[in-house]
């Protein structure tokens, strides 16, 4: 095939102006430590705290190792040619990433809507709670949306790079996006891929219906709760997760649904920072802030620390 022996392609940088561009690089750098302590400190204290040990906090370790995951597929490589002022990046480096950022971005969507279900039952059928969610049935729901997100991903790629691409090979984002990947495209071979993407589009729309259902059941259920009490604790469970849901999917949609231009304006950098570095950087935030038991748990973590250094 033609595509297989072209070098490559060309990223191009968010500004012509090298000190502009190092100022983005440094500030992507600031989110992806940020992303990288805040998730690796959730993924630490929920694995060696035993009160963590419910299947919410099992599926919030996996989905922070998800967002590890996600964020380091692009941010790191950007900086990187940021710093040495260079966007040149293999065809295998380009199906990598595509394939890599494909299946971060659906594994989350299935992730989330698995942890959704799993609040739908402990909110509202509390007493079978520990029957419905066992060991078997979380680990099942992680390796449900691990393997479907690596379908998507396959799709996806496979989809994208077997059209033929013409001169100039110039990607208009720091990363291999795929949208801007199909410009390149010399004839309507894109449509295979463009077919894949409203078929995937219509799989994430039934993980949204299916969550907003999950959450109107979960709210029916907490606001017939008699005490006080007992809807704050349900609540402050739900709502992080309601929020990172709100979060992921708001900024995607945005991210899609804008028109792609040739030449990236400030609101198409905003929107590029939205989608791919907040969700991973303030997902553990947004948890932290909400649950006292992630924050003891985090705070026993740092006290481990301090007793081994001295």
């Amino acid at each position: 095939m033609d595509n297989f022996t072209m070098s490559g392609f060309l990223l191009m940088a968010f500004s012509a102006k090298p000190e502009l561009e190092i100022l983005f690089a440094s500030l992507f750098l600031v989110f992806y430590l940020l992303a990288l302590i805040g998730n690796i400190l959730i993924i630490i204290a929920t694995s060696v705290d035993e009160s963590l040990s419910s299947p919410m906090y099992f599926f919030l370790k996996h989905l922070s190792f998800l967002d590890l995951c996600y964020i380091s597929v692009t941010v790191p490589r950007f900086t990187i040619n940021s710093f040495m002022h260079s966007g040149n990046i293999s065809l295998w480096e380009c199906i990598v990433q595509c394939f890599a950022f494909t299946l971060c971005s659906s594994t989350e969507v299935f992730m989330l809507t698995v942890m959704s279900y799993d609040r739908y039952v402990a909110i509202c059928l509390p007493l079978r709670y520990d029957v419905i969610m066992d060991v078997r049935t979380c680990v099942h729901g992680v390796l449900s949306a691990w393997i479907s997100g690596t379908i998507s991903g396959v799709m996806h790629t496979a989809t994208t790079f077997s059209i033929h691409f013409c001169a100039p090979h110039i990607i208009h984002q720091f990363f291999c996006d795929i949208p801007q990947i199909l410009k390149l495209s010399c004839s309507n071979e894109y449509m295979r891929e463009v077919d894949v993407t409203i078929f995937l589009a219509l799989v994430a729309f039934l993980c949204v219906i299916f969550i907003g259902f999950s959450y109107m059941q979960i709210f029916s259920s907490v606001l017939r709760m008699p005490s006080a009490e007992g809807r704050v604790k349900a609540f402050s469970t739900c709502l992080p997760h309601l929020i990172v849901v709100i979060l992921f999917m708001c900024t995607s949609v945005f991210e899609f649904m804008k028109p792609h231009s040739d030449t990236p304006t400030a609101s198409d950098i905003l929107l590029t920072i939205l989608y791919t570095v907040v969700p991973p950087t303030f997902n553990p935030m947004i948890y932290s802030l909400r649950n006292k038991a992630i924050k003891l748990a985090v705070r026993k973590v740092f006290k481990r620390r301090k007793a081994l250094l001295s």
